[in-house]
């Protein structure tokens, strides 16, 4: 996981409200064995047309498709999105998506706890406040904001200032780019001495007759 503090970038507005892990990810994309690739099929029901019976084209008028919002960092969106399944792959998607952060007024928990745990970013902003980011991004897809992790704020260059809470572990851990197994790797040494001191004491133990 890399390490994440500020970041500067426009903003896709998703002005629904519960916006489930099905319709991050679709369920026929949970078969595959691989924790890489998922970006491709986010919002995949949204995005395409399914109804063409040869092939699968874009829907022109979905957001993510427009190509003035190509290389949006941000996402915003409105109460309670990650609502539904407990399924990780809607974190993997939205993240190998191109997305470091996403702007609600509420989320799912276990959507919480797993973005969280993969390097994004989740700011929990008012309604009002979440209605004005979604005003501005709409009427204009060049609007940029700045999400400071490390002051816990997202702002613009309009005057728009809003503060976020972060649980300080998860805070520390985005800044440092630490996954469960980065953490545990923190400890590596101790973890090492463990193991040799555990082998040396197994083997010398005496071995009873069979």
């Amino acid at each position: 996981m890399e390490p994440i503090n500020i970041i500067t970038s426009k903003a896709v507005p998703l002005p629904f409200p519960n916006i489930d892990t099905d319709q991050i990810i679709p369920k026929q994309f949970l078969k595959r064995i691989e924790r890489t690739g998922y970006g491709e099929f986010l919002f995949f029901d949204w995005r395409y047309d399914l109804e063409t019976p040869d092939h699968v084209e874009e829907r022109k008028e979905f957001v993510l498709n427009k190509p003035e919002y190509k290389g949006a960092e941000i996402l915003i969106a409105e109460r309670n999105f990650g609502c539904g399944s407990s399924r990780e792959h809607a974190a993997w998607a939205i993240n190998q998506y191109g997305f470091r952060a996403v702007i609600a007024p509420t989320f799912a928990d276990i959507f919480f706890s797993n973005a969280g745990k993969n390097g994004i970013i989740l700011c929990r902003l008012t309604e009002d406040e979440v209605k004005t980011l979604l005003e501005r991004t709409t009427a204009n897809p060049e609007h940029k904001l700045t999400i400071n992790l490390e002051q816990q704020t997202v702002t613009d260059e309009q005057g728009f200032h809003a503060t976020f809470d972060i649980d300080p572990f998860r805070k520390y851990c985005l800044l440092n780019g630490l996954d469960d197994i980065g953490l545990t790797l923190r400890h590596e040494n101790e973890l090492d001495s463990f193991e040799e001191k555990h082998n040396k004491d197994f083997w010398s133990l005496p071995k009873t007759a069979a």
